[in-house]
């Protein structure tokens, strides 16, 4: 049974990025009819925060995006001391004690030799001695070490990988505060768990090499990988530094919807057209992971708009009875209200501003050569109440005694009753405005 997770950081909210990772693994698993674990990576206790949980949930619910149950990594740290002491026991642990500075300084001395800047394994030299004698002075850390052969798998978006481990550090599984990193939390958690199937960005891939051997020593089988393209912005720039400005309550903020950025998520970056979906559903029936590339990926935000206005304006109209109940419109007006409105709105949140026009008027935008002409019109306006035909009645008769027409006759009235020189047909709009000026 295929069997993927997404396992999140709850050091801050999900943005984009986050996104296309988790929603990769969610269509992998449900289209496959197996298994999604949501695994929170909550071994960081000074970061992590219930904030960031309940936001990381709020999200995925707002998506869709469902789970088949939750890991939390703070709830299996037993697990993770007692693979560390089996694979200490094996000698694939073991402890050094070099700080940063010695770090940095060794690696600078290797690259002015022209070597490789990877640790050089000191730590493996150690006397029980010179253990004690270290850790009397400062606490020690744990290395995995690594077989120095060629690490090789297929990948699902890059194809085939070859890394050499000899060109990689042995990297650090348990830091010298006993803080469990990714890197060998993530590998237990993999092989206990069963996971099939990771896909995630392409700055994983080194990782990917060490974690394949983290896995096979623990006993376990390596999960088929495929690495995603990292996005940029629209211009090709890095998109760490908006990444702030894209999460997903920011995005849900502005009135986007779950399956506007969903549907973009799904085929951005793939051989597959960007088209609205009607469903998860037909997400997930068309989700094909082959069909992505391994290029850099524009992300822009403003994409998301066509799609949440293409959205909203084919919504029926018991999709959006309950909101409109909520901005007061009686429901006896509702669904005509929405029906003349719909197609002038971007995202639902317009619907308060096209709401208050009718209940409660616009400031006229009338221009100072057009004075005369709209209070002369005003003046004309027929009795309540209004039909259908009723624009195009009181048009013809300001016509008749004013002699304008075409734009000049249209637009001007337009302002003036609205404020604004776009909209809905006036002769849709018209019967359903409450005050107009002049009238009240």
């Amino acid at each position: 049974m295929t069997v993927t997770r997404f396992a999140p950081s709850p050091t801050g909210y999900i943005h984009v990025g986050n996104l296309r990772t988790a929603l990769m693994n969610f269509l992998i698993a449900r289209k496959s009819g197996g298994t999604f674990i949501l695994r929170l990576d909550d071994t960081d206790q000074e970061r992590s925060k219930q904030e960031y949980i309940d936001g990381i949930l709020q999200d995925l619910e707002w998506l869709g995006i469902t789970w088949d149950r939750i890991e939390r990594q703070s709830a299996r740290l037993g697990r993770y001391e007692e693979a560390a002491e089996d694979l200490r026991a094996k000698g694939r642990f073991y402890e050094v004690f070099e700080t940063p500075l010695e770090l940095d300084l060794k690696r600078k001395k290797q690259l002015n030799m022209g070597k490789p800047p990877v640790y050089d394994r000191s730590g493996l030299h150690l006397s029980d001695a010179e253990k004690d004698a270290l850790r009397a002075e400062k606490p020690g850390y744990w290395r995995f070490l690594l077989d120095q052969e060629r690490i090789e798998w297929v990948d699902g978006i890059l194809g085939p990988i070859s890394i050499d481990a000899a060109s990689v550090s042995d990297p650090v599984m348990i830091k010298a505060d006993g803080q469990v990193l990714y890197t060998f939390a993530s590998s237990v958690d993999d092989s206990d768990m069963g996971i099939t199937h990771v896909v995630r960005g392409a700055d994983h891939v080194t990782n990917t090499a060490t974690q394949i051997q983290i896995i096979q020593a623990l006993g376990g089988k390596a999960p088929s990988f495929a690495h995603h393209s990292l996005l940029t912005g629209p211009q090709g720039e890095a998109l760490s530094k908006r990444l702030g400005t894209l999460s997903l309550r920011d995005l849900r903020a502005q009135g986007i919807e779950p399956m506007a950025l969903l549907s973009l998520m799904a085929r951005l970056g793939s051989s597959q057209p960007v088209e609205l979906a009607g469903s998860i559903e037909e997400l997930i029936e068309g989700f094909d992971i082959s069909t992505f590339g391994a290029a850099p990926t524009k992300f822009d935000a403003d994409d998301l708009k066509p799609l949440t206005r293409a959205y909203v304006q084919a919504l029926p109209f018991a999709a959006v009875a309950g909101r409109l109940a909520g901005i007061g419109v009686p429901e006896a007006q509702a669904e005509r209200f929405w029906e003349v409105v719909k197609g002038n709105i971007g995202v639902l949140g317009d619907l308060d501003g096209w709401w208050a026009l009718v209940r409660d008027g616009a400031e006229p935008m009338v221009a100072p050569e057009d004075e005369a002409f709209v209070a002369e019109a005003l003046a004309m306006l027929p009795p309540r109440p209004w039909g259908p035909e009723s624009w195009s009645e009181w048009t013809a008769a300001v016509k008749a005694a004013t002699g304008r027409k075409g734009r000049g006759l249209f637009m001007p009235l337009r302002r003036a009753l609205t404020g604004m020189d776009h909209g809905p047909e006036m002769a849709e709009l018209m019967p359903l405005l409450q005050k107009v000026p002049g009238q009240g």
